[in-house]
This record gives C-alpha cells, structure tokens and sequence, in this order.
C-alpha cells in the first residue's frame, strides 16, 4: 500500500527568492570551485537530493551544511562571510541588495530570477526600462555619475549582457509599460531620442514582448512608482522588485504581491494598445529628428 492517500499528501516544498538568492550563490561557489554534484555530495556523504534541493532554494537548510559546503568548496574568506551574512538574514519577503559601486543589473538576485521567469511585466514613469534602452541611451544615461570611464563602460556592458535575457531559447513573454513623459524627457541628445524611439518602434514588432504607452495626460495613483513584476513555475511564488538610486529592494510577501497584481492590472487599463503605442513612439521619433519638442495636442 502506498504511504501516501488520496488524504495525506506529502507537502510541496516551497522556496521564495531569498532562498533561491542562496542557492545560486552556492551552486555558483561549487562550480568556481570546479566540483561536480555527485563528488560534492559524496565528500559530505550528503545524498545528491541534499545538495539539489541546497542549490534550488529549498527552505530549512542549516547553516551548518551552508558552512560546510562552503569548506568543502574552498571559498575564500570574503566569500564565506557574504554568504553566510545572506543566510542569517531573516526572510521576511522583503529585503534589498545595495548596488555599491555597479549597477542593478549587476544583481544576482535580479539576473537569475529574469532568467528563470515565464513573464515579466514593467513599469516605468520616468526613463526607458532598462531590458529596451539602446546602447547610447545608456551610455548617456549612465554617464550622469561621477564613475571612472572605465567604471562606465562596465555599467554599459552590464545592461547591454542583461538585456539577452529577452533573446534566449526559453525568453519570457514580457509586457513593458512606458509613461509618455520618458519619451519626452531628453537623455543623451535628440539624436540619441530618435535612435531609442525608432528601436522602441523596431521592439513593437517583436512577438515575445509587448510595449504599451500610458498617456501623459493619463493620471492615477498606480502610476507614482515604477515596479517590475515576475511569475514562474507551478509552486514558484511571484516577486517584484524596484529600483532606488542606491538599491533594488525585492519582494515576495503576499501582500506586496497583490499590490503588484492591482498595479498591473490598472496599467493594463490605462496603457495603449501596442498598435496605438508603436505610433507614439514613430511619432516622437519624428519629433526628435526635426528638433520640434512641441507635444502633441
């Protein structure tokens, strides 16, 4: 007889994006330390299971087994110490990672979860979203900082690498709502404008994403605050995240996530169609290129 019943189910282990955060880091640390699973597992007579649900983000590891696979994997001190400090952080469903001297783009956090996601939906009120920014969009952008040239370029080379996300084999289906007044707020110059105005219009046609455009004269509370939104898997919570000039805080506490669900689906409302939209952008692009910056009536 099978020890489960139709009554007793046997739980569905759950992670969240913190713990997945640390997963990664772990499984990044073994593979820098060039160890295959199997031989990991068998020098910490650890089953292969062990090590698996470890580096996926499986709830209730100790940190006995995060100090001893770290040993066996022979990170280094600083290595240790960040991701030991990561597993004592209490998993609220809220909690942010500093950008330091790089860029959000540079966040493992935000990286591994835009890969792993089935859908990705963005908002932003002010600037271009970064996953459709032209490379000169965010040279220009990028280079409002006191950063070294070679820093700057760095930054670039970061989001130019994150933006292949949208081409990989198993891209997500991604839905970006722009606010009208981040076509009409000059980065760079009005060449740069018309470039990422005409890309913007080249994306429109690009059946993995959707670009919408929310009106300027378009006003509701749920357009105060830019918000990126990501669904995966069966059993994968939803997280969010939103940038700040010096962190990105994550989130995946179930209150966060409905506001997340009533932002998008207000946005949704508000947005142009993506026809509608893809003339907006072919209508500020010729704006751009005969220098007019009159609005539009």
């Amino acid at each position: 007889m099978s020890a489960l019943t139709d009554d007793v189910k046997r739980p569905i282990r759950t992670t969240s994006a913190h713990s997945r955060e640390l997963g990664e880091e772990l499984r990044l640390v073994r593979e820098c330390a060039g160890l295959r699973g199997t031989a990991i597992s068998e020098q910490l007579e650890w089953s292969p299971s062990k090590l698996s649900k470890l580096e996926n983000g499986v709830r209730g590891t100790s940190e006995t087994d995060i100090a001893s696979l770290l040993t066996a994997c022979r990170a280094d001190k600083a290595t240790r110490t960040r991701i030991l400090r990561l597993a004592q952080e209490p998993d609220y469903g809220y909690f942010l990672r500093v950008h330091g001297d790089a860029v959000p783009d540079d966040l493992l956090c935000l990286r591994m979860h835009e890969a792993q996601a089935l859908t990705i939906s963005t908002y932003e009120p002010m600037l271009i979203p970064s996953l459709l920014q032209a490379e000169p969009y965010a040279e220009a952008l990028l280079d409002e900082s006191t950063a070294s040239d070679e820093q700057h370029a760095a930054w670039v080379d970061a989001r130019m690498e994150r933006q292949k996300v949208l081409e990989q084999e198993a891209a997500p289906a991604a839905t970006f709502f722009l606010h009208e007044i981040a076509l009409r707020l000059v980065v760079g110059s009005h060449a740069v404008m018309h470039d990422q105005c005409m890309k913007l219009s080249l994306l429109s046609e690009w059946s993995p994403i959707s670009l919408r455009v929310v009106p300027w004269s378009v006003g509701h509370p749920a357009l105060q605050y830019g918000a990126t939104y990501l669904m995966f898997a069966p059993h994968v919570k939803p997280m969010g995240y939103t940038d700040t000039d010096v962190a990105t805080v994550f989130y995946d506490e179930d209150a966060a996530i409905s506001v997340m669900q009533w932002k998008f689906d207000v946005l949704d409302q508000l947005a142009l169609s993506p026809e509608a939209s893809q003339d907006v952008f072919l209508h500020w692009a010729e704006i751009y290129s005969h220098g007019d910056l009159e609005p539009r009536g």
